[in-house]
């Protein structure tokens, strides 16, 4: 709608776990390079937390989109949220598997067999779930943990990530054979001001090429202090910026903007 106006190629502050639009700040770049290695070393789970909006699904999908396709089965379950079986029948759909078994001991006979033909093809598995802090029943995380006993001559048949808000840290630790498999954890913090403006800058660099004059220093510093540097919510209120601005045919959005963007 304003993307014309503001000489964007397309709207710079959507909600969508976009790669493209990942912002690699410091902490960011560093959350990364642990999951990552996770993964290319082979280690049973590693555990990355943050407050809602933080970035974490974001980061996900680059994690997946920088691993080669080739040597990596990947699933994503973004809806934790199930009783036991129906959950391990979502993970071995997500690893590519058509016919799901009904009975819970049959879905976890398909999956460690689908975990030794991945090996057996030369693939690693990665099973990453988000949301994991809206899983209820005990029993789910127990059920999880038991996958990693999956091995085979000493190595894991998967690799485990769990992304949650931070109350996923608790249940966690309260599971000490699950903890005991986490290899590594890391916790995302809401960015600084000047992360927030590099994020805001980045974003509209990747709509635009350039955007770095639509937001004033003072409006971003407002940006800041409304959004409390969550990624979500400065998303939130920059988009919403860009519609009044546009609205009101301003050149640049300024803090007259931002205080009427947060009266909506």
């Amino acid at each position: 709608m304003y993307e014309e106006y503001w000489g964007l190629k397309e709207k710079p502050f959507e909600n969508t776990p976009d790669p493209r639009f990942f912002y690699r700040s410091p902490q960011h770049e560093e959350a990364l390079g642990r999951l990552l290695y996770v993964v290319r070393e082979g280690k049973g789970a590693g555990m990355l937390t943050g407050v809602f909006g933080c970035g974490k699904t974001v980061l996900g999908r680059t994690l997946l989109k920088e691993l080669e396709n080739d040597v990596y089965k990947i699933g994503f379950i973004t809806n934790p949220r199930l009783e036991t079986t129906e959950l391990l029948r979502m993970i071995l759909h997500s690893l590519g598997r058509k016919n799901l078994p009904e009975r819970k001991t049959e879905v976890l006979v398909a999956l460690n067999e689908l975990l030794v033909d991945n090996i057996r093809d030369g693939k690693k598995t990665i099973l990453i779930i988000d949301e994991a802090h809206t899983i209820e029943e005990k029993g789910v995380f127990e059920e999880i943990r038991l996958l990693l006993n999956y091995q085979l001559e000493n190595k894991f048949l998967l690799t485990l990530l769990l992304f949650g808000q931070p109350g996923l840290t608790e249940e966690i630790e309260s599971n000490k054979p699950l903890l005991q498999r986490i290899a590594i954890r890391y916790n995302l913090n809401p960015l600084s001001l000047e992360e927030t403006k590099k994020y805001v800058y980045h974003r509209l660099a990747i709509a635009a090429g350039d955007g770095s004059g639509l937001f004033d220093l003072k409006s971003l510093e407002k940006i800041y202090q409304y959004s409390g540097g969550i990624p979500r919510r400065i998303n939130q209120i920059c988009d919403m910026c860009l519609l009044i601005g546009f609205d009101k045919k301003k050149e640049k959005i300024d803090e007259e903007i931002i205080k009427e963007a947060m009266q909506v």
